[in-house]
């Protein structure tokens, strides 16, 4: 699903809810926006909600553009993911996961995190407190997780 983008009339459909003014774009491929503006949302022209959430895209995408991000990585020894019992799943404290491949039976994935196994739905789970985020994956020995490898970039030999 494409982020929501700066629009046009003729490209959404709003609609007013309660404080509320749902964005859907006629785009189905673009996910839509839910924008809390207050009690004021009644009284608004369509026109007038639009250019909020055009401003407010704009907002986000000045804020963006100026981010530096600093990935945080849990230091050795420290849990790297931690239970939410607010999501009711396992979620990472940081930014980087330090991790190991295993298989059971049937070659289904494990990932092992912390001494703790998951299975591949709940990795995935977990995976889902960052999306919208890109993520890169380096594959490493499991003797050097702690060790940050030199990165090549070319096109492997098949």
């Amino acid at each position: 699903m494409k982020k929501p983008q700066i629009a046009t009339l003729d490209e959404v459909v709003l609609a007013r809810d309660g404080d509320f003014a749902d964005i859907t774009y006629r785009d189905p491929t673009v996910g839509g926006v839910n924008l809390k503006i207050g009690p004021e949302v009644a009284r608004m022209t369509d026109q007038e909600i639009l250019d909020c959430h055009n401003e407010v895209l704009l907002a986000m995408q000045r804020s963006v553009a100026s981010y530096k991000h600093r990935a945080v990585e849990v230091p050795p020894g420290k849990d790297q993911v931690r239970y939410s019992e607010q999501c009711d799943q396992w979620v990472p404290r940081g930014d980087v996961l330090r991790c190991v491949i295993h298989h059971e039976s049937g070659r289904r994935p494990v990932i092992e995190i912390d001494d703790r196994e998951f299975t591949l739905e709940e990795f995935g789970s977990m995976l889902t407190t960052f999306s919208g985020w890109g993520m890169r994956i380096v594959f490493v020995p499991d003797t050097d997780l702690e060790k940050r490898p030199v990165i090549v970039v070319k096109d492997p030999k098949d």
